[in-house]
């Protein structure tokens, strides 16, 4: 099976032609993913701010990660969902969206990019942990952390103004001229 041919499927599929149909689901996942993605950028500047020295310096690492880091990885689970949800609606479109293409390879990248702090001033944290700031392999993750995530939510973005959904959905049988005072 080709890409194509998996892209049309998963585009074909039950689940994708509802939200795609429907008036109101694709806008309340969008909804949804936007709130989960405000988490989890939220939760990661709060970590990073701290790494750079900027914000909670008086606070323990160890001790704003333990209280921050559950909440993020719960958000990311719901904006991955989310976005999932909204991918199959129009998967062949968003999959060969360029901007679609550079934020998962920006999502990637910050992975990478934790899993170096992992490697380098994680493992020394016992030793700068109530310090106002983290080492320097510390805070060059944490600067790099949010100019990605930044640009995440800007690639985010340029998603929805750059691409058209294949299929024009089912007459919602509402007149918006009936909605508005006369």
């Amino acid at each position: 099976m080709s890409i194509a041919d998996l892209l049309a499927a998963v585009e074909a599929s039950r689940l994708a032609s509802t939200i795609r149909d429907s008036l109101y689901l694709f806008p309340l996942i969008e909804s949804l993913h936007v709130i989960g993605l405000s988490m989890v950028f939220g939760t990661i500047a709060i970590i990073d701010l701290r790494l750079l020295g900027i914000a909670w310096t008086r606070r323990p690492f160890t001790s704003i990660a333990s209280d921050t880091l559950k909440w993020t990885w719960v958000a990311f689970a719901v904006t991955v969902m989310t976005g999932l949800l909204m991918f199959i609606t129009n998967a062949d479109v968003y999959f060969y969206n360029l901007y679609f293409q550079l934020k998962m390879a920006l999502i990637a990248v910050s992975g990478i990019n934790m899993l170096m702090f992992e490697l380098t001033a994680r493992r020394s944290v016992d030793r700068w942990d109530r310090n106002a700031s983290a080492p320097p392999a510390g805070k060059a993750v944490a600067a790099i952390s949010l100019i990605l995530w930044i640009t995440v939510i800007f690639m985010g973005r340029w998603i929805g103004f750059t691409t058209t959904q294949t299929t024009v959905p089912d007459d919602p049988g509402i007149n918006i001229e009936e909605l508005l005072p006369q």
